[in-house]
């Protein structure tokens, strides 16, 4: 690993970053043009300490980025794709071949738009319902997405194998959402064609809930485009929001956000939402960023 190349890299693509770029203000005291450490640190879920022995390429700790933190570092510093493969031949990580999974490189155009969505609830997600990346509102009306890889990343997988994942949404709306999902999963599992990600999960599927190899044998086919939803929340109660969707060109990854009617109680308590952020949401704890940072700093992958 040339961990010289790779902290020169990454503090030359710092330099490049404004913190408007990223959602973040200007400030009167800034004494660089670009991101500080710390923030760098912050949006890709990392320690400030365990990112700051990584820009200086010093392996005193034994740093050993894993493709998932490449994949992390690539978003908060908005690489482009040549970018991105680059910082993963300086770690001498394997590039990702696949354009889905959990380290999936993050669509440049939604990732921007996601950025201007600071006080919307809104996240990436593949075509697998694998979050990407999210803002502080969407975990604070959804919690924050579990660190998983595999099959469980999918929140459609989840939907089907796990009764918790169902929680966030009143039991007579499951149904309707449990049709929804398995249209939405067989427009994917076309559009990706020979997939052996897709055949796995299906199969899977089929094989531990009656109820979706029931769905699944309908044929029925759509690809999920607007919804509205209604989300269980443990403060707020039960919040109406329209859930939007915006796909990338080649369908396998979309901008996923929610809004309600100006004046509505939805909207009165995406308003108080914004108050209350995160605090005091239980479950949501094993978070990805939380997660990561306190792995990649105690541990080597």
């Amino acid at each position: 690993m040339n961990l010289p190349e790779l902290g020169a890299f990454l503090r030359s693509r710092r330099d490049r970053v404004r913190p408007a770029d990223v959602g973040l203000p200007q400030g009167p005291r800034r004494r660089v043009p670009g991101l500080r450490r710390e923030e760098v640190a912050q949006l890709a879920g990392l320690s400030a300490d365990y990112y700051t022995e990584l820009e200086r390429g010093s392996a005193k700790h034994g740093a050993q980025p894993s493709a998932q933190t490449l994949a992390a570092l690539a978003r908060a510093l908005r690489l482009n794709g040549d970018e991105r493969d680059h910082l993963f031949h300086l770690a001498e990580r394997p590039i990702p071949r696949s354009a889905h999974g959990t380290s999936a490189h993050v669509q440049p155009a939604l990732l921007g738009l996601l950025d201007r969505l600071s006080n919307t609830p809104a996240r990436v997600i593949t075509d697998l319902h694998e979050t990407l990346v999210e803002n502080e509102p969407a975990r604070a009306l959804l919690g924050a997405s579990p660190a998983r890889r595999g099959p469980e990343a999918s929140y459609v997988y989840r939907w089907f194998t796990d009764p918790r994942a169902r929680e966030i949404h009143p039991l007579e709306d499951h149904p309707r959402h449990s049709r929804v999902f398995v249209a939405d999963l067989r427009a994917a599992a076309a559009r990706r064609g020979r997939d052996a990600e897709v055949a796995k999960m299906v199969a899977a599927l089929r094989r531990r809930s009656p109820e979706f190899a029931t769905l699944w044998d309908t044929h029925d086919v759509a690809v999920r485009r607007m919804d509205h939803k209604r989300i269980v929340h443990p403060l707020l109660g039960v919040i109406e929001l329209d859930c939007h969707n915006l796909l990338s060109e080649d369908g396998r990854q979309r901008l996923l956000w929610f809004t309600a009617p100006p004046g509505s109680r939805g909207a009165e308590q995406l308003e108080l939402l914004s108050v209350i952020g995160t605090q005091d949401l239980g479950p949501g704890a094993d978070t990805a960023p939380q997660g990561l940072a306190a792995r990649e700093s105690g541990s080597q992958h």
